[in-house]
């Protein structure tokens, strides 16, 4: 079997007493309640299928890439850390794919992201139709606390989003693949950075953050992380709050409603997905700087823009990375 990545085995030997990190091993069948659906794992599976890029790299920080194979759905590149293991895992496709090429693969269990790429709404497939086949799926538990008002697949949050349910995933993943001490290992790993980024900003709720994820052209709406979403943790653990207030997970706001917004920084997701323009982040800081009332606000005057993996943008693995990108930043522009 494979090993996983290196900095697992730094944190299973640094980050915490070993006995904190022992874990006893899985007790088939094992019985979990996931999103409202409770699902029977037989024995641990050893050909999954990962629907998004969440699912894929947690999978991958737990050293199973030989037991993944198949993943789709990436916004963005894997980690690099993790670019040797992908290597070996077949991506069906980069975007949404189909249930047909998801069943080419013959999976005995399917681990998902998104309501987009596995629920009663998804065009890719429904949670039914596995269970029809006898494969159990994993829908991510921090996508299952969302209201189903928002007019889109995405939903709302009443509440601020945190790693807890990113926490919840890690073990429940592990507990599912027989790796329960990798997952103790990377949970600790998390909750040490999450800890360290905490300490490191004082609180001003007068410091705010817009968080860009794309638009379809220049002048469009754009798609923001919203209040309570992962953005708005990223925010929150920074020391500040997130500037729009909507708690739609993704609302799509004019300029004008962004201009009033008025953030203290703006944050331009960088996407390696080819769909829009807008995509890439020199491309957004392009447009902030060049429209005539957009490179008006005082966060684009200042050189308040920053930059951030786009993918940190859902609550994801990718969150605490993004918001240690964004703290490297503003250490930068206050000369730290």
């Amino acid at each position: 079997m494979h090993q996983p990545p290196r900095f697992i085995l730094v944190a299973l030997a640094c980050l915490a007493a070993p006995a904190a990190l022992w874990a006893e091993p899985t007790q088939y069948p094992l019985t979990l309640e996931n999103c409202g659906v409770e699902i029977t794992v037989e024995q641990a599976p050893q050909n999954a299928v990962a629907l998004g890029q969440n699912s894929a790299e947690i999978l991958l920080m737990l050293g199973l890439q030989d037991r993944l194979a198949a993943s789709a759905f990436w916004p963005t590149k894997v980690l690099p850390e993790l670019e040797e293991a992908n290597a070996a895992v077949e991506i069906l496709t980069v975007e949404q794919p189909t249930l047909e090429g998801i069943l080419t693969k013959e999976p005995d269990f399917v681990a998902a992201q998104l309501p987009l790429l596995l629920g009663d709404d998804s065009k890719v497939a429904k949670r039914q139709d596995f269970a029809d086949l006898g494969i159990p799926s994993y829908l991510s538990p921090g996508i299952c606390n969302t209201r189903d008002d928002a007019g889109d697949i995405y939903g709302s949050r009443d509440q601020l989003w945190n790693m807890v349910l990113l926490y919840q995933e890690i073990d429940e993943l592990s507990r599912i693949f027989d790796v329960a001490d990798r997952g103790q290992a990377l949970i600790a790993d998390f909750r040490k950075r999450e800890a360290d980024l905490r300490a490191r900003f004082d609180r001003d709720d007068d410091m705010t953050f817009l968080f860009w994820f794309s638009s379809p052209s220049a002048g469009e709406d754009a798609y923001l992380g919203g209040k309570n979403g992962a953005s708005g943790f990223i925010a929150d653990l920074l020391g500040g709050r997130n500037a729009i207030t909507t708690e739609a997970e993704w609302p799509t706001v004019g300029w004008e409603g962004i201009i009033a917004a008025d953030p203290t920084y703006i944050v331009a997701a960088s996407l390696d997905r080819d769909r829009w323009d807008l995509d890439r982040a020199d491309n957004k800081i392009a447009f902030l700087e060049s429209d005539p009332s957009v490179s008006q606000m005082p966060a684009v005057q200042q050189g308040h823009i920053l930059t951030m993996n786009g993918a940190a943008m859902n609550p994801t693995i990718r969150t605490i990375y993004g918001a240690e990108e964004l703290a490297r930043q503003l250490d930068a522009l206050q000369g730290k």
